[in-house]
């Protein structure tokens, strides 16, 4: 803020009442207060420019964050296709499995590893345990059936190595699927970032803008001080002006009234010279001074 009790204010009665002296006084003082002024004034103009400067810089900085996220937003879109694609992809090759499956009757009964493990556990018992001849004969058959299931199953797998090539199809494309997904969530989580920093660079840069513009007004409020004074410093200046004048004036009123009364003493000399009178040295001077002689 500028203080205002070293400000000084000059109004008309001032200008038409001081003495010449007084108003020489009050032009210096004038002078120097808004040489002060304009100073206060060109250092907060200078502050001002620097924080402007400032808010330039992070409103770039924001926006390299915008076009980075911007940039990244595009790539995540890409692998979002991509990926889309490809699991529509693998969803016809599964489907696609399904069907074959469902052609060779592969999804009733159940798997070559249980069924292995169902024939092992069967021999495993006809083994150890003491059954009658009845129930071992119901334990063969069992055995028998359970292998004659694992032979048929094994031949429709042996005779369809194809659709182990296309499970496998359908498995590498859900592979590359699932890459692109975790690019999708990577990519995302750095636009993210890029994103939040945006927004904190935009704040600051409001941020400083504000103060910015707060420094603005202070260096208005001290320039409209500093311009006062030199107006009111002009006026000062204009008035000795004035006084100058009047005194000049004044001072040639009186140099041609004395040359005015010279000229009639030198006449009167002159007149009694022609009358024969003695002129001593200081009329025959006059005489010369007007030109009479």
């Amino acid at each position: 803020m500028v203080d205002e009790s070293k400000n000084i204010e000059v109004s008309d009665s001032d200008l038409e009442s001081d003495s010449k002296g007084q108003l020489i006084k009050l032009a210096g003082k004038l002078r120097d207060r808004r040489n002060d002024l304009n100073q206060m004034a060109s250092k907060r103009a200078g502050k001002r420019d620097e924080l402007n400067a400032a808010t330039r810089e992070k409103v770039d900085e924001a926006q390299e964050h915008r076009e980075k996220r911007d940039e990244l937003n595009e790539q995540v879109q890409e692998h979002k296709q991509k990926r889309n694609e490809l699991n529509a992809k693998a969803n016809e090759l599964f489907d696609e499995v399904e069907g074959r499956k469902s052609d060779l009757e592969l999804d009733d009964g159940k798997g070559l590893e249980e069924l292995e493990e169902e024939i092992e556990q069967l021999e495993f018992k006809q083994q150890t345990e003491v059954l009658s001849t009845e129930d071992e004969r119901e334990l063969i058959e069992k055995i028998e059936n359970k292998r004659e299931e694992y032979r048929t199953r094994q031949e429709k797998l042996e005779g369809n190595d194809d659709l182990e090539e296309l499970v496998e199809e359908a498995e590498e494309v859900r592979s590359e699927a699932s890459q692109h997904h975790q690019k999708v969530t990577e990519l995302a989580d750095q636009a993210q970032e890029h994103h939040n920093q945006m927004i904190e660079a935009y704040r600051e840069a409001d941020d400083i803008r504000d103060d910015a513009d707060d420094m603005h007004e202070k260096f208005v409020e001290v320039q409209e001080a500093a311009d006062q004074h030199h107006e009111d410093f002009v006026r000062v200046q204009k008035r000795l002006r004035e006084l100058d004048k009047k005194e000049e004036k004044a001072r040639k009123s009186n140099r041609e009234q004395e040359r005015e009364e010279a000229k009639e003493e030198a006449e009167e000399i002159y007149q009694k010279f022609k009358e024969g009178e003695t002129l001593d040295t200081e009329d025959l001077m006059k005489l010369q001074k007007t030109g009479l002689l």
